[in-house]
């Protein structure tokens, strides 16, 4: 479809509102009283959110345009079939669904919502790399919160395992002073070396790392980013996942869309089904959803 198109059947005057994006693909700005995002239709990708009266949440590198099948560093990427690259032989890292092109499913607004939905199915492309049928769903939106929903759904006649996760660059005033909560007594890996560890307190984030948390058995996940120097915390709720990652590569990685001291800018919070292996097998007719709501909040970091 044509933006033209795009905005004729699916946008809404000041609410949704496609435009040229990333590699000649569309995106979508998402906007109420409450904030707004930027969704790239290449990948599903967030690009920014931004809630009203507050600082951007989400970091972005400064390059603005890449080819496809390029890394993009920032941003909410979806990684699917594969978290990482240890679930799926042959696979390359985080899946595919990160550097494919979604199309749009539906639209809707409300006075307090402004949603999009996005979608993926299995295609001849997705079967030279993945032999299975999917239909995989991506619904945005923008509320008091920032709400990520991705739904799994096998429409073939074999099972398959899978595993995904949201991928949130968080954009911060400086990595060093910076912790997270809510990881607390949560045993992980260092994936560097694969070490194992127990999680005691707040993670101190003045260090690099590659942190894979295995959750604590509960109905839902609750995250806290603080940031000092943004005055700020950064609220994440989880349901649908097993494991988070927490990442941030540090001085010593060299990225082609980052700038010298981008390492400072962001962390990265991770909700995983799990990891390193796949799920339990998904029947055909079956489904899965991972679910995420992202909220600012500027008076709790001040208490911080």
């Amino acid at each position: 479809m044509t933006i033209n198109e795009l905005n004729t059947r699916y946008g809404a005057p000041g609410r949704i509102v496609f435009r040229q994006g990333h590699c000649g693909y569309p995106e979508v700005v998402l906007a109420n009283k409450f904030g707004t995002a930027e969704v790239a239709l290449l990948g599903a990708n967030v690009l920014s959110y931004k809630p009203t009266g507050h600082a951007p949440v989400i970091f972005r590198p400064a390059k603005r345009d890449y080819n496809r099948g390029e890394s993009f560093h920032g941003g909410i990427p979806v990684c699917w079939p594969q978290f990482g690259r240890l679930a799926i032989s042959g696979m390359s890292p985080h899946g595919f669904a990160k550097i494919m092109p979604f199309t749009v499913r539906a639209t809707q607004y409300s006075e307090d919502m402004t949603e999009i939905t996005l979608a993926l199915k299995s295609s001849e492309e997705t079967k030279s790399l993945w032999p299975y049928d999917f239909d995989l769903e991506v619904k945005i939106s923008v509320s008091m919160k920032l709400n990520l929903k991705l739904t799994t759904k096998n429409t073939g006649d074999t099972p398959f395992e899978f595993t995904a996760g949201f991928h949130p660059y968080f954009l911060v005033r400086e990595r060093d002073n910076v912790s997270v909560r809510g990881l607390d007594g949560c045993k992980y890996v260092y994936a560097v070396d694969m070490s194992k560890h127990v999680q005691e307190g707040d993670l101190k984030m003045n260090t690099d790392a590659d942190h894979v948390y295995t959750l604590k058995e509960e109905l839902k996940h609750e995250f806290a980013i603080l940031d000092p120097g943004l005055k700020r915390a950064l609220a994440m709720v989880s349901t649908g996942n097993e494991c988070a990652v927490v990442w941030n590569p540090g001085p010593e990685t060299k990225l082609a869309d980052f700038e010298d001291g981008d390492w400072r800018k962001f962390i990265c919070v991770e909700p995983v089904t799990i990891w390193p292996k796949a799920l339990e097998t998904i029947k055909p007719g079956e489904k899965h959803e991972l679910v995420v709501a992202i909220q600012s909040s500027a008076e709790e970091a001040e208490q911080n």
